[in-house]
């Protein structure tokens, strides 16, 4: 290239993006050092080495640059700020199901299998213990002249299940009447068992949702006394442990990218942040780490993050966004020796001068830097290192 900045190359502040891995995953935080880091700790290390650059930011004539370059265009753009933290892929929610039959386990459900409203949980003595949806567990046996919470569960599960009509009981939600019968008696014919139109205790769990088994308690043969079987929901999360002096950083309903064990990477939205930090404690009752807030985080598209559990995943999530600023790449940054930092721009005729700039926002995710100063605009050429 035709032309050249004042100085040699050594003044060139370079800088590039840490490599460094994840840190423990109970922290939450990658430990990297960011770009506007970075161009801080080059605005040091130039200022020793360099002595002064020139004191306005004119044209100026010197020999050709030998280091390798390329050019870059100043743009208008959207930019943001992000922190980034350690997660946890998985599923939301933790339920063990109890056993409250008597008799024998005849089946038991594989790890992984999803159980929806109505199906099968597992057997006692060959009979079906059924899922149902209702935030009270089973307590007791249901039949015709019962009310109260748990029976307005059933009479919804039946609705939903279509074995009752709404109109019947629209009126009497908490009531178990003549068509809750009717309709008790449905599903046991589709259950293949005695159609008495009653419940026994046991014949039914309560759980919120549909969902996953994820460990088996009980051995086929035993008696369902005590824990069956551990289960989650089947919604897909993101947990984090966060360094509670970042919980400032993090609010429910934050947008935030998450990037799969693949590379790939998929939105999500923050759902929850703990009020209360904890410290996680080891199997033998000590700890081994800080305390940390616990924040869940629901994926935009859950199918996107297959099927995997207990990955571990990086979450981005942005602090901060400026609209419509100018942006040059972040390496197209020159420190200069009394603080501050220069850009070099190329002219339509192919000469060189340096314009001093204020620099604003660094965005990481995409190695550009918000911009301002006079003699600066839109579509001018600056110099940034090829490598």
């Amino acid at each position: 290239m035709s032309g050249g900045v004042t100085g040699t190359t050594s003044e060139r502040a370079e800088f590039a993006e840490s490599g460094g891995g994840l840190s423990g995953p109970r922290k939450g935080r990658r430990p990297r050092v960011t770009l506007a880091v970075m161009v801080l700790i080059a605005a040091g290390a130039f200022a020793l080495v360099a002595g002064v650059f020139d004191g306005g930011g004119g044209s100026g004539g010197s020999p050709g640059n030998q280091s390798a370059t390329s050019l870059a265009t100043v743009e208008r753009q959207t930019l943001s700020q992000t922190t980034q933290f350690n997660g946890t892929l998985g599923y939301a929610g933790s339920y063990t199901v109890l056993g409250l039959a008597h008799g024998t386990v005849t089946w038991l459900p594989a790890p992984g299998r999803v159980i929806r409203q109505g199906q099968v949980l597992y057997r006692v003595d060959q009979a079906p213990v059924v899922l149902l949806h209702g935030s009270v567990p089973a307590y007791r046996a249901l039949a015709e002249g019962a009310t109260g919470t748990d029976v307005a569960q059933l009479n919804h599960d039946l609705v939903a299940l279509r074995y009752l009509d709404r109109s019947e009981v629209d009126s009497a939600w908490r009531q178990f009447s003549w068509a809750t019968t009717a309709a008790v008696e449905k599903l046991q014919r589709h259950l293949g068992v005695d159609e008495t139109g009653k419940l026994s205790r046991g014949d039914v769990v309560f759980l919120p949702t549909p969902v996953r088994v994820t460990a088996l308690r009980a051995d086929l043969g035993a008696p369902p006394s005590g824990p069956v079987l551990q289960a989650s929901s089947t919604a897909r999360t993101v947990s984090v442990a966060l360094d509670p002096d970042l919980q400032s950083k993090v609010r429910a309903g934050d947008g935030v990218t998450i990037t799969l064990p693949d590379g790939r990477a998929t939105p999500g939205r923050v759902t929850s942040v703990g009020k209360v930090a904890t410290i996680p404690s080891n199997d033998s009752g000590g700890s081994d780490s800080g305390p940390t807030v616990p924040v869940q985080i629901r994926p935009t598209d859950p199918p996107a993050t297959g099927s995997l559990d207990q990955a571990l995943v990086e979450v981005a999530i942005t602090d901060r966004t400026v609209h419509d600023v100018l942006a040059v790449p972040v390496y197209a940054l020159l420190a200069r020796a009394g603080g501050g930092y220069s850009v070099e721009v190329v002219a339509g005729d192919g000469t060189h001068h340096l314009v001093r700039v204020r620099v604003g926002l660094f965005d990481d995710a995409a190695g550009m830097v918000q911009v301002s100063g006079a003699g600066l605009a839109v579509g001018q050429r600056v110099v940034v290192p090829s490598e």
